[in-house]
């Protein structure tokens, strides 16, 4: 003890005394780092967007912008009048039609760039690729969402609820520029939620913009 030891930190600790920053939590976060950057979510828990962009972000040096979209569900179950929190259910990176859109805004050739607030859902179950234009199978209407920033300045977040108005096994969401049609920001797949027709579903997607290191 006089010989300037100090004890081992082992990491931060939130109110009730857990570690949340300490060696074991770093693993778990690089790990979940990794599965997230090849599309995949982990199942048997919840995880929220912050904990998602953390794992996407934390301890990664970038050689250059990338674009997430982080996209979270709730789910209301209008018979029993009762919210189910799914959390995160899909990450992956957006389409070339926004990649080529943003481009074009640029130039000033692109007018519905402030539209990026229409959500739309489907049945489709084919697997994402970021060159797809449009949903598989979509059904219902598209929700008009809200635009607003994130939690933090390089994440635009919409926040839209659609209602399939049917019984159906609901596997695709897209982010779009028009309420019919438009430029396909992003689309996920996730495990098949299935709705009847007094169900609605809550769609939270994240746009992170993550500049180079």
């Amino acid at each position: 003890m006089g010989h300037g030891w100090k004890p081992w930190k082992w990491g931060k600790r939130d109110e009730s005394g857990r570690i949340v920053d300490g060696p074991v939590q770093r693993i778990r976060t690089w790990w979940l780092g990794r599965m997230l950057r090849k599309g995949k979510v982990p199942r048997g828990r919840v995880l929220s967007s912050q904990e998602v962009k953390t794992a996407l972000t934390g301890g990664i040096r970038h050689k250059g912008v990338e674009f997430w979209g982080i996209l979270s569900i709730r789910v209301f179950r209008g018979t029993t009048q009762t919210w189910e929190d799914l959390g995160v259910v899909c990450v992956q990176k957006i389409t070339t039609a926004f990649r080529d859109a943003l481009v074009d805004s640029l130039q000033g050739a692109f007018a519905n760039w402030g539209n990026f607030k229409y959500h739309g859902c489907g049945t489709g179950t084919t697997a994402e690729a970021n060159t797809q234009t449009a949903l598989v199978t979509e059904v219902g209407s598209r929700a008009t969402g809200t635009q607003i920033e994130g939690a933090t300045s390089d994440i635009y977040k919409s926040v839209g609820t659609v209602t399939p108005g049917g019984t159906y096994a609901i596997t695709e969401h897209g982010l779009f520029s028009a309420a019919t049609t438009g430029t396909m920001m992003d689309r996920s797949v996730f495990s098949a939620i299935n709705v009847v027709a007094a169900d609605s579903i809550q769609f939270s997607y994240e746009a992170t913009f993550a500049a180079e290191a």
